[in-house]
């Protein structure tokens, strides 16, 4: 099962990834999971045991979507039980994650103190207003949702007339990739 963060989301994606002894990384494996055309596919550590002709991990370590990749750490084969993949450590990999993601957040844009602790404020009032008023609740989602609309499109719009925009460094900014980046500023252009 992958990791993933709210803010990044598939961006930065990560799983414990299997290494071969070469230091390469196999290629997905895929499972038929019996509804019909569906496959299931993983890059993930434990679909590498050496079963129904894929290669044997010989190490792990924690793979991001963005291609980031941690450092490795052995398979200990013979210390697992033959169906008890699931024993082997991988906080590690974890770990190793979560202080990539930590440095992806380091170089994001960042937000204006009271503007973060507005936001702050307001997740929690929100929140608890949920809870004790759910129709008043809605009635500020739906207000803020159209102020996010609008200042999304200002951005958008400003960065569109600034051309030669670099996506990548837009997205490094937000810490989401390029693609995404563009796909987002495209989205709040169309909005209306």
């Amino acid at each position: 099962m992958g990791w993933t963060t709210e803010e990044f989301g598939e961006s930065h994606e990560g799983i414990v990834g299997a290494v071969l002894d070469d230091g390469s990384e196999p290629k997905p494996a895929y499972f038929d999971i019996g509804s019909g055309a569906e496959m299931y596919e993983t890059s993930e550590w434990w679909a590498y045991d050496g079963n129904l002709s894929r290669p044997r991990a010989a190490a792990v370590r924690a793979s991001c979507s963005c291609g980031w990749r941690g450092p490795s750490t052995p398979v200990p084969w013979g210390e697992l039980d033959e169906d008890g993949l699931e024993e082997l450590d991988v906080s590690g990999p974890r770990r190793d994650w979560s202080e990539h993601i930590d440095t992806v957040e380091r170089q994001t844009v960042p937000l204006p103190d009271d503007l973060a602790q507005m936001l702050s404020d307001l997740e929690c009032k929100l929140l608890t207003l949920a809870e004790d008023a759910p129709a008043a609740a809605l009635r500020a989602v739906t207000a803020l949702d159209r102020l996010t609309r609008r200042a999304g499109r200002e951005a958008a719009g400003v960065i569109e007339e600034d051309g030669d925009q670099r996506w990548e460094a837009l997205g490094r900014a937000l810490g989401i990739g390029a693609d995404r980046a563009q796909s987002l500023v495209t989205r709040y252009l169309l909005l209306r």
